[in-house]
């Protein structure tokens, strides 16, 4: 894929994303930093920018803006989809070969792909916001806020749960829930380890 060639104006406000990366900077604030006389032609530039690859927008806050490093990211990317299967001692989820790899748009995802993969749903115990063979977009991480929904390990076994936190006579304990309420909540094992969030459900099943 062949690198396009920045505007001026949206070279100079990628570097100021960049070097504001930790601060949520408004598009007011993105005008003043590049002396222009307008939002319009701000928010133009951030279109073009993500329609080039350089950024991703988080569609629920519009001052958040994923930077991709490197390269522009591609309009389609491959996601490797991974079975629940059962993990072993001390096993992980992305262990092994995935069973198969899924062409997506990289406008579906709010963060860079190299993060991302898939997982095939099996069972109901997320039913019925994630039902068997569903297919699970889940972002890359080893920790996630109390009521997210995870893919996680747990006595080896490769599950998708919502987690509860308590703190318990100073310990905190994790708890795995199921959004099907004919699946009782658990605690976790001492080998639990969440292995990604889930940002996605593209479902199997149409009505």
């Amino acid at each position: 894929m062949k690198t396009k060639k920045l505007h001026p104006t949206q070279k100079k406000l990628l570097d100021i994303l960049v070097k504001n990366i930790d601060d949520q900077l408004s598009i007011r604030d993105m005008q003043e930093m590049l002396g222009i006389s307008s939002t319009s032609v701000v928010v133009h530039h951030l279109r073009q920018l993500e329609k080039n690859g350089y950024l991703k927008k988080n569609p629920y806050n519009p001052r958040d803006y994923q930077i991709i490093k490197g390269a522009p990211e591609k309009q389609i990317t491959y996601l490797n989809l991974y079975g629940l299967a059962h993990c072993g001692p001390n096993g992980s989820i992305l262990d092994g070969n995935p069973i198969d790899r899924i062409a997506i748009s990289t406008r579906l995802l709010t963060f860079p792909s190299s993060e991302a993969f898939m997982v095939k749903a099996k069972g109901d115990s997320m039913a019925p916001k994630i039902n068997e063979g569903d297919l699970i977009i889940v972002k890359k991480a080893d920790d996630a806020e109390n009521g997210s929904i995870v893919a996680c390990v747990n006595d080896g076994e490769a599950l998708i749960k919502k987690i509860g936190k308590e703190i318990e006579k100073k310990k905190k304990r994790i708890i795995l829930i199921s959004l099907n309420p004919k699946h009782p909540p658990f605690l976790a094992k001492d080998d639990f380890r969440i292995e990604g969030e889930v940002k996605g459900v593209i479902t199997s099943k149409f009505e």
